[in-house]
């Protein structure tokens, strides 16, 4: 479980980590600025706020040197992300190209890809970077349905987040979230349980 580091005060963000961790579950930060400075405070963030894994960003030059001996896990961004909402920009070659070579450095343990941020073939290029790089892919961004959750799950990613849609109730049709995340997840272990493989787990973000 997780959040974005805009939003809350640090200090409630400080609680909601505290709350989370002692819920047992794996906590998670994901950058949203996309500028240097930005990303050298969400670095920090992660460091202050005691995260497990941090998603997001684009220049692990600025992030790695300040988590470095932290035990957090790093995954950024591969391709040209541009605006808010974030898009990800580019063809599917030059996305892959870019997620070889983040994937190729010392620290990053795995990518946070904007799949369903790319306008092109999803399917493709989520199945291209999975097969272009060893280390673990999630995928990010509008997972909003039992179609888009499945061609997920094809394409070999480790997980996905689901944040707005989890709010928004997008599988479920309700405003209960633990009866949206509930929902989300029987439609998960069926899509699985359809392609005989029942390894992967949603990363739920808000």
């Amino acid at each position: 479980m997780g959040f974005k580091d805009i939003g809350l005060p640090f200090g409630e963000l400080l609680g909601l980590a505290s709350a989370i961790k002692a819920a047992g579950a794996t906590l998670y930060l994901e950058v949203v600025s996309l500028d240097e400075e930005s990303e050298r405070r969400s670095g920090q963030a992660a460091v202050d706020l005691g995260v497990d894994i941090l998603m997001g960003g684009t220049r692990p030059n600025v992030v790695l040197p300040i988590i470095a001996g932290r035990n957090i896990q790093y995954y950024p961004f591969p391709g040209k992300i541009v605006g808010h909402p974030s898009k990800l920009d580019g063809t599917i070659e030059t996305i892959v190209d870019s997620a070889r070579q983040l994937a190729a450095i010392d620290g990053v343990s795995g990518l946070d890809l904007l799949a369903y941020r790319f306008n092109g073939d999803v399917e493709a290029l989520m199945t291209r970077v999975c097969e272009a790089v060893e280390k673990p892919v999630v995928v990010a961004g509008s997972i909003d349905s039992p179609e888009r959750m499945a061609a997920v799950v094809r394409s070999g990613a480790a997980g996905f987040t689901i944040g707005t849609a989890a709010f928004n109730g997008a599988f479920s049709g309700s405003s209960n979230l633990r009866l949206e995340i509930e929902k989300e997840i029987d439609v998960l272990m069926r899509i699985k349980a359809d392609a005989g493989d029942i390894a992967l787990s949603p990363l739920t973000s808000g």
